[in-house]
């Protein structure tokens, strides 16, 4: 049985420049739903786009898993008027039908998570040969003759007497491959139905949108924090290691500042069995040398899709999210700032991770920040008694 994952993406966008790309906490929104469908129960995902720049982002980024493909579509399947079926059609074409169920995933449906993608393809039985994803709305809607369509306004019910209806929300749809070729369509005959949150509705067709969804987002992520034991530490580096300038002479060379102390940190907080990596998104051969002088054994540089890479790590180290805390400085950090269990940032970092971090810390950015960091995870796992096997 093999099951996968196809997630469109045009060039162009007509409400919001590059939308697909831009950043949504602080990663490109398409992101947000792939990094669901690599952790899902899907056997591969495909990007399917006419953007150059997605394809050399996906080749590049996630190279750590081999579920992962980026083709390119066809300049006819990527106008404004083509259709999604139109490029589902021409994909399976290219692949051969290389697949028993396919799975649509809407990318700029950033509240679609692992579960809504695995129910959905659960659907796919002896009941149903197609399954989508929808909301339970209760509003109460007319016609344009102003009649009401999904209530008596004379026996007006309350919200919570109301049944409501299901809406599509555009998020997840699955199919057999014996139907989709049937059908020529994302669905077939007998669907199935899997409910997801009423904030899954929301479209981002405009900048007022973007604003309330990637808010909601934001506060999704905190809201999954629970205390736990710090097992993982986890640190950019330009912004938290250093000051976050570099000096550079004229044949191009540069040099990075770094605080001996926080190395002394570090040293420290590993013989109370803390492990400690570093993801930055810069490819720097000095960075490399530095964390081999740390002796930090897990060093990933050039990471721009830091949330995903992170899931990997917990997933890989069979640890929980809470487990770990993340120090970071700027926009790049937010979605790790917003998700781990704690997140700590240098007292000179940017506004918006200050807003969002657990903890502000009193020094600076290669100034102690990090030594300071240390002594906070140490302090706090006091609360939990380590195993005597330890």
């Amino acid at each position: 049985m093999k099951r996968i994952g196809f997630i469109p993406l045009r060039k162009g966008s007509r409400g919001i420049l590059n939308k697909n790309k831009r950043k949504m906490v602080g990663r490109p929104l398409f992101t947000w739903v792939l990094g669901e469908a690599i952790f899902s129960d899907l056997d591969a995902v495909y990007i399917y786009t006419d953007d150059q720049d997605v394809i050399d982002f996906v080749n590049k980024e996630y190279q750590w898993t081999p579920k992962v493909k980026a083709l390119m579509r066809g300049k006819i399947n990527a106008t404004d008027t083509a259709s999604t079926e139109s490029a589902i059609l021409e994909f399976c074409q290219k692949i051969d039908y290389d697949f028993d169920d396919f799975c649509l995933l809407q990318a700029t449906s950033p509240f679609t998570t692992k579960s809504d993608i695995n129910a959905c393809l659960d659907k796919l039985n002896a009941d149903y040969d197609s399954a989508l994803t929808v909301v339970n709305t209760h509003r109460f809607l007319w016609n344009s003759n102003g009649k009401p369509i999904n209530y008596n306004p004379l026996k007006r019910p309350r919200r919570q007497e109301f049944e409501g209806l299901l809406v599509e929300n555009g998020a997840v749809y699955t199919i057999t491959k014996e139907a989709l070729n049937k059908y020529q369509n994302r669905l077939g005959v007998k669907v199935g139905l899997v409910r997801m949150p009423e904030e899954s509705l929301l479209e981002i067709d405009s900048e007022s949108d973007w604003i309330v969804v990637e808010q909601l987002l934001i506060n999704r992520q905190k809201t999954m924090k629970k205390l736990e034991r710090i097992t993982h530490l986890i640190l950019d580096v330009d912004g938290v290691f250093t000051d976050g300038t570099i000096t550079c002479i004229k044949d191009g060379e540069h040099s990075k500042n770094f605080d001996m102390r926080d190395g002394m940190g570090l040293e420290i907080l590993r013989e109370f069995g803390v492990e400690v990596m570093v993801m930055t998104s810069e490819q720097s051969e000095l960075v490399a040398k530095r964390m081999q002088k740390l002796k930090i054994e897990h060093v990933f540089l050039g990471v721009k899709d830091k949330y995903t890479l992170l899931r990997h790590i917990i997933s890989d180290n069979n640890i929980s999210i809470n487990n770990v805390v993340y120090v970071g400085d700027d926009v790049n950090d937010l979605a790790n700032i917003c998700s781990v269990g704690w997140s700590l940032t240098p007292n000179n970092a940017t506004d918006v991770v200050k807003t969002h971090a657990d903890i502000v810390l009193s020094k600076n950015s290669g100034a102690g920040a990090i030594r300071e960091a240390c002594q906070f995870i140490l302090n706090y796992n006091k609360r939990f008694p380590q195993n005597k096997n330890e």
